[in-house]
């Protein structure tokens, strides 16, 4: 160990490699409820070289690699189960290129939201990218991996949708680049080759280390609206959405199910975007006919919102994160399965019900996913971590909601190791097999992320 350690410091240089307690510590959990796991060694490369040789000495020992990104996930993918290295990769921070007639970005992994944002406010004002509602510190790359979505998925779909490309350094080492960059100077689409980005999307790095990422930017419209309601009849929210999204107009589609904010209504929004205000205006009247629809009903209210305005249109959205820190213990988890529209009242109802039998606060965040054609569904659970029995329901309540999403025909969303074997448990077993053979032919001595994913 003490070989290895010591190459890694030549690797990277020994302020960038580490075996000391404290800063294993800080590797070894995370902000979610999962019972921490020890590491044995941190690093932090500069370079796709360094990735690389970082990987072939994991590979030659035989030692377990974590790829780490922004490192805000709370459900344990990046704390390794199995030991070994971590490799935190905030260092590879270069947005490399903008091209604004292509509408796309280059950048490394350990670039931000944030910094994506901020950068692309200063410099290319007329472009934006679809942004998670998580910290700013969130990684690009690593939200598009795991199939994030964000503030313009209702209209373009999850972000991993949005990659157009991407060099990856493989378990064994080799470099590899996916889509036009592998033939082309530019980095502008998957199509029309073999679609080879799906082996790194979803798998929760155990296949590979992206080093570079190519992601799809959209036009910036000067003006910016918010419609609003609330009801207490959870039936009605797919019934909305489904006409809303006919009209593809709304750039957004959410809901909140916050207590402490919103009492027992669930608070159902819309953004929409223009260039001038006779086409916001426009727009505003198509979505307020349909609202004036179920106007009459007693369960139904639509709702000026001009106090909130400024709060729910913030890029992330600001209530989120609030309520991260309710318990003021640094504790929050979520389940955010994908699941079928149509499935909002049965999700709704279920959050309730778990939230009440463990006794522990909760909220839920819901966004439309293209046409409605899916949901991510957030059963949210803060939580005191310096309150052992509240971690302890915490968990229980995260395992019981990965289980009961399943069943309603939901698939969860960045699921921890007990809901990624839920999700085993219920695939088709030719699928399961398929991933074998893949991660076998990939990582042939199973040093990627071990336990993760993991089909025996």
């Amino acid at each position: 160990m003490t070989d290895l350690y010591n190459t890694l410091c030549e690797i990277v240089g020994k302020d960038f490699a580490s075996n000391q307690k404290e800063e294993i510590y800080i590797y070894s959990r995370d902000l979610g409820a999962m019972e921490p796991r020890r590491v044995d060694f941190v690093v932090m490369p500069k370079t796709t070289e360094q990735v690389q040789n970082i990987v072939k000495l994991a590979n030659e020992n035989k030692t377990p690699i974590v790829p780490m990104g922004g490192g805000v996930t709370t459900s344990g993918l990046t704390m390794p189960i199995k030991g070994g290295i971590v490799m935190d990769l905030k260092r590879m921070d270069q947005i490399i290129e903008v091209n604004e007639k292509g509408r796309y970005v280059i950048l490394e992994p350990g670039v931000t939201e944030g910094q994506l944002k901020s950068y692309l406010e200063k410099n290319h004002p007329s472009l934006r990218h679809s942004m998670p509602d998580a910290p700013p510190i969130a990684s690009v790359t690593a939200n598009a991996l795991v199939h994030g979505s964000g503030h313009l998925s209702q209209r373009y779909g999850f972000h991993s949708e949005m990659i157009n490309g991407m060099e990856v350094v493989l378990p064994t080492g080799e470099i590899v680049k996916v889509g036009s960059c592998s033939v082309s100077s530019f980095w502008f689409s998957r199509a029309p080759l073999p679609d080879l980005a799906g082996l790194f999307i979803g798998w929760y790095g155990t296949t590979g280390i992206v080093t570079k990422l190519s992601f799809r930017l959209y036009p910036k419209e000067k003006k910016k609206d918010l419609l609003a309601f609330m009801t207490k009849n959870p039936g009605l929210i797919p019934e909305i959405w489904f006409e809303i999204t006919q009209l593809e107009i709304a750039e957004d589609i959410a809901s909140m199910y916050y207590p402490s904010l919103f009492q027992d209504f669930i608070f159902g929004y819309l953004c929409v975007t223009g260039n001038s205000d006779e086409e916001i205006t426009f727009k505003r009247k198509c979505i307020l006919d349909i609202f004036k629809k179920y106007d009459q009903r007693d369960d139904f209210k639509f709702t000026k919102v001009v106090p909130l305005k400024k709060l729910i249109l913030g890029i992330p959205l600001v209530p989120i994160t609030q309520f991260a820190d309710m318990k003021r213990g640094g504790g929050f988890e979520y389940v955010g399965p994908i699941m079928p529209v149509e499935n909002y009242p049965k999700a709704h109802v279920l959050g309730l019900k778990i939230a009440s039998e463990y006794d522990l606060h909760y909220a839920s965040m819901v966004r439309v996913i293209g046409r409605s054609n899916s949901m991510m569904f957030g059963f949210a659970f803060p939580f005191n971590r310096a309150d052992p029995d509240e971690v302890k329901r915490a968990r229980e309540a995260i395992q019981k909601t990965n289980e009961a999403v399943i069943e309603i025909g939901g698939v969860p969303w960045k699921a921890d190791v007990y809901g990624q074997q839920k999700i085993i448990d219920k695939m088709d077993k030719n699928t399961l097999l398929l991933i074998k053979k893949i991660r076998k032919v990939l990582d042939p001595n199973g040093i990627m992320n071990p336990g993760n994913l993991e089909v025996e």
